[in-house]
């Protein structure tokens, strides 16, 4: 099992919007794609020191590394462009790939 994980720091001011868009939409849209068996959104309750933003993280539980490739190639970049252009300059975010063991 590969959890595909997504940490988002975003700004105060739309974390609301960005919270709702993310639960209604950006999830769902993913988890149509077929290539995951489940999610879990969480909201980060310690940041580092200084960090202005609200931050969320978001993973994505995939069977194989074969799958979670084939949905970077084929969806990813479409649904990262609609979070970008629907958010640009009020987030940050990072990806991280886990094994469970």
């Amino acid at each position: 099992m590969i959890i595909y994980s997504v940490t988002v720091s975003v700004e105060k001011g739309i974390h609301e919007d960005w919270l709702n868009w993310m639960k209604e939409t950006h999830i769902p849209d993913v988890m149509s794609t077929g290539y995951f068996t489940e999610n879990l959104i969480t909201r980060v309750l310690t940041t580092a020191e200084g960090e202005e933003g609200i931050t969320y993280n978001i993973q994505y539980h995939c069977p194989s590394m074969i799958d979670l490739e084939e949905y970077q190639q084929k969806h990813a970049p479409a649904l990262q462009k609609e979070h970008t252009d629907r958010y640009q300059n009020k987030f940050v975010a990072f990806r991280s790939l886990l094994e469970k063991v």
